[in-house]
């Protein structure tokens, strides 16, 4: 029988708990049953002092999204002790500027970069990803920059996919875990709807015993990372029914 993969949540689902009291919402993330968190922002404390908060948890981190410039030359090495310190080894780009990729030959650069990138942190046994929003799935000179960056990025480069934003571009996540083998380490979960956008995973529209299957063979997935942006319940008690639901569907 295959290992289960391991559920953790991006912490942006629940900023505004986290920038009231990060100490607390950790804790009551760890009590719903969660293993991990992926971050995007810091909340002023220190890497020390995050790793102290995780451990008292019995947290793991499964990934950060990490700014592109804070993977500039001058700012990488920071970066990488950084997360040594919080325990990651997933460095997930969550967005790229728009004057960076306006033509396809831009993103053809920047999957270049992310090819030095995932060369340099490589030492450190780490890795460089990037996740998606909508615009990926916009053609752009006859292709989806989805498939341009991820068919000019090297295979060690992590496609995190995003379910529900890759739906909201008019795609369809599923066929990007197979096409792209072993490269979605990380995913996230994340439902959409046509008709209601305050939908919880099991809600909406995203096939997910498809998308399972395929994570859990061809995609070597790793971690499963529950995002909720939009709430029909406080922020905690969504990310809560979500995990209840995985839970429910064998996850």
């Amino acid at each position: 029988m295959a290992k289960k993969i391991p559920i953790g949540v991006q912490l942006y689902s629940v900023r505004e708990d986290c920038k009231k009291d990060l100490p607390g919402t950790l804790k009551a993330i760890a009590k719903m049953g969660y293993v991990a968190v992926e971050f995007a922002g810091y909340y002023g404390y220190s890497a020390a002092d995050l790793r102290k908060l995780l451990d008292e948890n019995k947290l793991k981190c499964c990934g950060t999204h990490t700014g592109l410039d804070t993977l500039a030359d001058d700012k990488l090495q920071a970066t990488i002790e950084f997360n040594k310190t919080i325990g990651n080894r997933y460095l997930i780009v969550p967005w790229i500027p728009e004057e960076l990729r306006k033509t396809k030959a831009d993103w053809q650069k920047i999957a270049q970069r992310f090819n030095e990138l995932a060369a340099k942190v490589r030492p450190h046994h780490m890795s460089v990803g990037y996740h998606n929003h909508h615009v990926e799935f916009s053609p752009l000179e006859g292709e989806m920059p989805w498939d341009t960056f991820f068919s000019t990025a090297k295979p060690e480069v992590i496609m995190q996919v995003d379910t529900g934003n890759c739906m909201h571009g008019n795609g369809d996540p599923v066929p990007f875990v197979s096409k792209y083998p072993g490269r979605a380490i990380t995913v996230h979960l994340k439902e959409y709807s046509k008709t209601n956008d305050k939908a919880l995973i099991g809600e909406g529209d995203v096939k997910w015993a498809e998308f399972f299957t395929l994570c859990e063979t061809v995609g070597k997935t790793r971690w499963y990372i529950v995002e909720q942006e939009s709430y029909a319940y406080p922020p905690l008690e969504c990310i809560d029914r979500c995990l209840q639901v995985l839970r429910k569907m064998g996850k």
